[in-house]
């Protein structure tokens, strides 16, 4: 909201919002839409969604012009598998670097839309230099588990260990895909790289 009233008073032309998937929820219909009524399920989420409310309210009474970018799922090389928030990807190749086992909760078989970190920037970039408006999703528009993801990060590493299950996690939405055809359209957005491809690069970081 502070961002968006210096905007205002200084005459920026356009903000960006870094959205999330998590505005969805837990929904069951496959891909998911923008125009998705969303159900967030943690606080998180909850707070994406007021600030891609507050994004639309500051286009609609000021002129402010607004994009929010649901981002799917991002890695890439830095994150952080400390955080209390760390994605899976940094805890899953730390922990088999370490040859460690990695933990998964509930049965392995949820299934997360990865993206690559550059994809993102590649978006926010045509994003900001487009004419759109709006709300938007970006991902890599494929799914993959968590038990093939595991699979994957050891054939990369050349390190096998076996995998902990522990018991699923209120809160945690059991599958996300997305359909990125409003961003190929609005700002000609296209996934460069698989998630292989990504992990390759994050994995030698």
């Amino acid at each position: 909201l502070n961002v968006l009233i210096a905007a205002r008073d200084c005459g920026v032309r356009k903000v960006l919002f870094a959205s999330s998937s998590s505005v969805y929820g837990d929904s069951p219909t496959f891909p998911k839409r923008e125009d998705m009524i969303p159900s967030p399920l943690s606080p998180y989420a909850v707070s994406k969604l007021a600030g891609e409310y507050y994004l639309k309210v500051f286009s609609e009474v000021y002129g402010l012009k607004t994009l929010s970018l649901r981002y799917f799922n991002v890695f890439g090389p830095r994150q952080n598998p400390q955080s209390e928030y760390a994605a899976v990807i940094p805890k899953f190749i730390t922990k088999i670097l370490r040859r460690e086992s990695p933990s998964i909760y509930g049965d392995g078989r949820q299934t997360r839309d990865f993206t690559y970190v550059k994809d993102i920037v590649q978006a926010n970039i045509r994003a900001m230099e487009s004419d759109a408006q709006g709300t938007f999703n970006v991902a890599y528009c494929r799914r993959i588990d968590l038990n093939e993801l595991a699979n994957m990060i050891m054939e990369i590493t050349g390190i096998t260990v076996p995998l902990i299950y522990e018991p699923p996690r209120t809160g945690d939405v059991r599958d996300s895909l997305a359909d990125i055809r409003r961003a190929q359209d609005a700002f000609g957005y296209a996934p460069e790289y698989t998630v292989k491809k990504g992990l390759m690069e994050t994995i030698a970081w």
